[in-house]
């Protein structure tokens, strides 16, 4: 296998490789291209995490389960407003959480097999955990929900499936983690907030998901192209 799969879930010099990935095609670049500015927001919290003796697994692990209550949350109440708009939320608290464990894992000699194969998981878990329980409010389409998900996890399929074939881990966009996180966070706050709900909503989700079409085909071309 290839080095950066064998860190910490892409979040040491996986994350180094996605930056300088979006960087070559700034037209089609993800939200991903800010994380550096805010990783030096959180390195003071990372140092006095390490100095705790907190690991970049128990993050990893911390974010799953909080992102399994907050879907929950969403489950077992979808006519709320309080779930949808915790969300948005969370989903910051989860991008930081994303970026301390892997700042833990490079910087603090963390980095392990295991930490690799927690992140990826992780986030294939925290995905269909935070965003499938929107089928269930009236005003998302439950259709597109899915499709979005079942898309999502297949463009970070082809992102690994790129290191079996000689290639490094992928992550070329434009739909990438954060940015879906970002369009689910907009809507889940509009919605939770009480803003009026038109025809739009499905043309966004709808976007998404074209959007997520066109990630998975630039990631796999890209892994093919570097392969072979």
């Amino acid at each position: 296998m290839n080095e950066p799969f064998l860190q910490h879930g892409g979040e040491g010099e996986g994350r180094e490789i996605e930056s300088q990935q979006l960087s070559r095609d700034s037209v089609l670049a993800s939200i991903y291209q800010l994380k550096p500015a805010f990783q030096r927001l959180l390195r003071p919290i990372v140092r006095q995490m390490a100095a705790a003796g907190i690991t970049a697994n128990q993050v990893t692990v911390a974010a799953v389960v909080l992102s399994l209550a907050v879907g929950a949350s969403i489950l077992v109440r979808p006519d709320s407003a309080w779930p949808l708009l915790l969300l948005p939320v969370f989903l910051f608290l989860r991008m930081a959480l994303n970026a301390m464990d892997g700042m833990l894992a490079r910087e603090y000699g963390q980095q392990s097999r295991l930490g690799a194969m927690l992140n990826e998981l992780g986030d294939a878990i925290s995905d269909a955990a935070l965003y499938l329980p929107l089928a269930l409010v009236v005003a998302f389409n439950a259709h597109l929900i899915v499709v979005i998900v079942v898309l999502a996890l297949i463009s970070e399929m082809a992102g690994l499936v790129a290191v079996e074939i000689g290639a490094q881990r992928r992550y070329d966009g434009p739909m990438g983690k954060s940015d879906r996180a970002f369009v689910f966070g907009a809507l889940a706050l509009w919605v939770g907030a009480g803003g009026a709900i038109g025809p739009w909503l499905d043309g966004i989700l709808l976007l998404t998901a074209l959007l997520l079409a066109v990630t998975i085909l630039r990631r796999a071309r890209a892994a093919l192209r570097e392969g072979g």
